[in-house]
């Protein structure tokens, strides 16, 4: 058992069974006496409904959720060199191409749409978010835990901010003029785009906290109920042996009844056959 292995089965197994399958694991690795494994596993955080339909499509290993990726690589780079009409057609192609991912999934619910839309928009926006999102590990835009995934870097493909040996070929030659207000413009654009999608990420890093305070009150009263359940099964465990000595010992006794009786019956029938004896004699 490795923790790469473990991991890629519980991110790329059902949602619902996700706490039970990931606790077993833990729970094995220290059955195996691998104590650090086991502590590892157990940390491995339950993916959001939106971040774990992400994780399936790098599953299903898409083309379009890699595409996103590298074009957010190249909206950083065009953004760096303030290259405005290069930006903005990049910025076209990013919000086409969510739309098109979103189309082709199958039907949400409004909420859990716009959560993916977000989740889709900062695989763009953030190299950590998209190196998740394309291994499969995504728990959701809020936690972008990257120091966990030391081995992420082996088996992912580099999001960076470099430009594109394709993207340099088809470089338009600088301008001797620059249009400045249309670049004030272009970066005011740009910025409430970062912000829109920061507001969004706070939106469901505070959702996620509650989610966490919620599963955390779920366990208590999870290992609570366990307990109590244990306890209850051992009562009536031990309710049921006594029940089987109380009727092994009633048995005894309708036996040790059944054998007195018979022996009354027979002793009052000779004691009247002698009755009418004496009578009859007189």
């Amino acid at each position: 058992m490795d923790f790469d292995t473990v991991a890629g089965e519980l991110y790329g197994g059902d949602l619902a069974e996700f706490v039970s399958a990931r606790n077993a694991a833990a729970k094995a690795a220290k059955a195996e006496g691998d104590a650090e494994l086991a502590k590892r596993i157990q940390q491995l955080r339950k993916p959001t409904t939106a971040a774990a339909i992400v994780n399936g499509l790098a599953g299903d290993d898409s083309a379009q959720l890699r595409e996103l990726a590298e074009l957010g690589a190249e909206l950083r780079d065009a953004h760096t060199r303030l290259a405005g009409d290069e930006l903005r057609a990049l910025t076209r192609r990013r919000g086409e191409l969510v739309r098109r991912i979103l189309h082709e999934l199958p039907s949400m619910s409004d909420t859990v749409t716009r959560e993916v839309e977000a989740t889709l928009e900062a695989v763009a926006a953030e190299p950590d978010t998209a190196a998740l999102a394309l291994a499969g590990r995504l728990t959701s835009v809020a936690h972008q835990d990257t120091d966990q995934w030391f081995s992420l870097a082996a088996s992912v493909p580099p999001v960076t901010g470099k430009r594109s040996e394709k993207l340099v070929d088809k470089a338009e030659p600088a301008r001797p003029k620059r249009d400045h207000r249309r670049e004030e413009r272009e970066q005011r654009e740009e910025e409430e785009e970062r912000k829109r999608v920061r507001a969004e990420r706070e939106r469901l890093r505070k959702e996620a906290a509650e989610r966490d305070k919620e599963r955390a009150v779920a366990e208590r009263d999870l290992v609570r109920t366990e307990r109590a359940a244990e306890q209850a099964t051992a009562r009536v465990d031990d309710l049921r042996e006594r029940l089987a000595e109380a009727e092994e010992r009633a048995g005894r006794a309708t036996a040790e009844f059944e054998t007195a009786k018979a022996a009354f019956d027979e002793a009052d029938e000779a004691a009247s056959a002698a009755r009418k004896a004496a009578d009859a004699a007189r």
